[in-house]
């Protein structure tokens, strides 16, 4: 059975109505765009202009489908006119969402004299001398470059450098705006693993840290390895990192409200890319013994021989017995599916067949695993990666204060005890708030940022990987 999609601010729509001065006009609008299923979500305010009236309307619909549903039933309303149509989220991108700005006056020569030449190469010649105070007297400080190939961007895929740069926009706006922290795009027109290491090494005297962003398995792992080889900074790959660090943090709150323990479960987990491993490795560091990943060919075991490196690394550490064939086949008696593939993969029965109160993290983006409508009734927890929904697994609740703990803490690295500190303090923030519907905080929770901010620069400091 088709369903409306669910409106969503990412569909919204901006309009601009010329509606006959009737009474009941305006109500013959509402009713003809709710009859399509979209939703109101604001009126701007209307001008009566003798015998017609204008008014603004912001719009929510479900897809760009839906938006044309919702343009032909305004049309064919008598004595209604569209005089303005704008996609708001289109609107928002014009022109790009990021721009530089000086930290420091320039009104005058004085500050000209000490911003520019003469006096800046006063702070040159320190820094030739002492390259460490670079992270002190430049930008190194608090700038992080958010390096991409394009190559597995959110539900997209491989769409490219150019065609991701909107993401990585969005990324630099979410480090400035949550965790105080500067971030560039950088992205990059190679898939060459070597080619990538090579160009982000030669960039590094620029930046604090390194964030690699939708960069396609296997070779995100070899990349951020060589990385962590090479440079004396900070280097997270969002796509592994941050997503378990956040999926673990919404697992163990999720075990509070069903009363199990991490060591009892069994947890099917789909996707077996760069995310899948990092958030696996992350559950089995938490004390989970039983996780079997599921691919596109079906379960991973040792009995497979069409596996790469790193699928055979987790082939080798995971299905303790070797269960094989498709989700459906796995799934049976499962405590709880982390969905990190794609949409529609996951069915009601599927759901049905999990042990009691099933928890499901369904966080395909822009499309979940499974409708968490369907399973309402099923699931004790549902969580997505969708802000229209509740429960929003997303990166943003870690990646901000990871970086703002690293910078603060002037680590030189990320390691696991700060990623698991990260968990925790996001964990933590919902303390006995906790519901179904309330395992993670909200993205806008301004706790969020700065509990993860001190226990990873804590934890840094006692990983001893801080500089003096």
């Amino acid at each position: 059975m088709s369903m409306t999609p669910t409106p969503t601010p990412a569909y919204s729509i901006h309009m601009r109505v010329r509606m006959v001065n009737r009474p009941g006009t305006l109500g013959r609008l509402a009713v003809a765009i709710g009859e399509v299923g979209a939703n109101i979500t604001g009126l701007e305010g209307f001008v009566v202009k003798t015998s017609h009236l204008t008014d603004d309307l912001v719009v929510y619909c479900g897809s760009e489908a839906h938006q044309r549903q919702v343009r032909a039933a305004i049309e064919a309303l008598d004595g209604v006119e569209i005089l303005e149509w704008n996609d708001r989220t289109f609107r928002m991108h014009e022109g790009g969402k990021i721009e530089v700005s000086g930290t420091s006056p320039l009104v005058d020569m004085d500050d000209l004299a000490m911003a520019y030449t003469p006096g800046v190469a006063r702070v040159c010649m320190e820094i030739a001398e002492n390259e460490e105070s670079s992270h002190d007297f430049t930008i190194r400080r608090n700038t992080v470059a958010i390096v991409s190939d394009g190559t597995a961007v959110l539900g997209l895929g491989d769409i490219g450098p150019h065609a991701a740069m909107p993401v990585m926009e969005g990324k630099a706006m979410l480090f400035k705006h949550f965790g105080g922290v500067d971030a560039f795009p950088l992205c990059v027109d190679t898939k060459s693993p070597d080619e990538i290491v090579d160009l982000v090494t030669k960039v590094a005297p620029t930046f604090g840290g390194i964030n690699l962003e939708d960069i396609a398995a296997p070779g995100a792992f070899e990349i951020e390895e060589r990385l962590i080889e090479a440079l004396d900074i900070p280097v997270f790959h969002d796509d592994q990192h941050g997503t378990a660090i956040v999926a673990v943090a919404a697992l163990h709150n999720a075990l509070r409200l069903v009363g199990k323990r991490h060591e009892d479960l069994k947890v099917v987990v789909a996707g077996v890319g760069a995310a899948g491993v990092a958030v696996s490795k992350m559950l089995m560091a938490a004390g989970v013994r039983n996780i079997i990943g599921v691919d596109r060919q079906g379960a991973v075991h040792t009995g497979r021989e069409d596996l790469n490196a790193s699928k055979q690394w987790f082939a080798g550490n995971t299905n303790p017995n070797r269960l094989a064939g498709t989700i459906t086949d796995v799934i049976a008696g499962a405590d709880a599916f982390v969905g990190l593939a794609g949409p529609n993969l996951l069915t009601v029965e599927d759901v049905r067949s999990m042990t009691d109160d099933p928890i499901v993290f369904a966080m395909a983006n822009p499309n979940p695993e499974i409708r968490p409508e369907l399973i309402a009734d099923i699931a004790a927890v549902i969580a997505t990666g969708r802000s229209d929904f509740p429960n929003q697994i997303n990166n943003v609740l870690a990646f901000p204060g990871v970086f703002r703990g690293a910078f603060d803490a002037r680590a030189r690295r990320i390691t696991e005890n700060m990623k698991s500190a990260a968990a925790a303090a996001i964990a933590g923030v919902v303390g006995d708030d906790l519901a179904p519907d309330y395992i993670v905080p909200s993205a806008f929770d301004e706790r969020v940022a700065p509990a993860v901010s001190a226990a990873v620069a804590q934890a840094a400091r006692q990983d001893g990987v801080c500089r003096p």
